[in-house]
């Protein structure tokens, strides 16, 4: 009977201190998960991650007032005879693809015809804005726009001269022949006239060196009232150009600017 009670407390005694060597090897491995060297590796992690968000570089743009000219009129102006006009063009950044912009200027324009010759002479201006829509890479300030724009002229047209046709007389029952067409002089000229249009933009603007820009777009113009002279029509209307019949119009421009930078952000 001694030796069944000594078995048996040997056993309980191994299976206690079975018990005992399961439970510390818990804690240990508690304890070691907690170890500096593991704050060490969750710290690198931590620095590696604000390494990689100081790492990341945001390239601020130049805000500032851009002035500039149309190229396309000084050169017209040269080479053409029946030409001169100069147009200021400049815009302001309002947001990182959002534009102010407007343009001035003045033009005279002769247009010799087969039956007529008129000069169209005035001053202008438009205003609008301009959305730009290209994803500049880095340091790029380059431009693909959609613009649009209000326009108004304030001009005169002058008439230079016109055909009269002529038919011939009837003597003594014989038709005669046609008389040459006579060409009048009259030069009169229709004072204060007005345009108000609405336009559409798409162009472009490349910084060439840093904040100088080279630019081309086109325009549709749209006619939306205009002053019409008596027994006359504005066929041409400065800042609008050519009026066609559908009261719709086009021009472009090459255009040279540079960018006063202001501040950055």
């Amino acid at each position: 009977m001694k030796q069944k009670h000594i078995l048996k407390y040997i056993i309980n005694s191994c299976f206690v201190l079975c018990s005992l060597a399961t439970f510390a090897q818990e804690e240990e491995q508690e304890v070691i998960s907690d170890t500096p060297e593991d704050n060490n590796k969750t710290e690198v992690v931590a620095k590696t991650a604000i390494i990689d968000i100081d790492s990341i570089v945001v390239f601020k743009k130049n805000y500032g007032l851009r002035v500039g000219i149309d190229l396309v009129k000084p050169i017209l102006s040269f080479v053409k005879s029946n030409y001169s006009g100069f147009e200021i063009v400049g815009d302001y950044r309002l947001k990182r693809n959002l534009y102010i912009a407007a343009e001035i200027g003045v033009a005279e324009h002769t247009k010799p015809r087969d039956t007529y010759a008129f000069t169209a002479k005035g001053s202008y201006i438009s205003a609008g804005l301009n959305i730009n829509t290209f994803k500049n890479w880095l340091e790029m300030d380059n431009e693909i726009y959609l613009g649009a724009r209000y326009g108004f002229s304030l001009f005169s047209q002058t008439v230079n001269d016109y055909v009269i046709f002529q038919e011939g007389t009837e003597i003594d029952g014989i038709s005669g022949p046609y008389f040459e067409p006579r060409r009048e002089a009259p030069s009169f000229t229709y004072e204060d006239l007005t345009a108000h249009w609405f336009g559409l933009l798409f162009g472009m603007k490349v910084e060439t060196f840093k904040n100088l820009y080279l630019g081309a777009h086109i325009q549709f113009n749209f006619m939306l009232t205009q002053t019409q002279p008596d027994n006359f029509q504005n066929l041409y209307v400065p800042g609008f150009n050519k009026v066609y019949s559908s009261g719709t119009g086009m021009s472009f421009g090459y255009t040279i600017s540079y960018r006063i930078p202001l501040y950055k952000k």
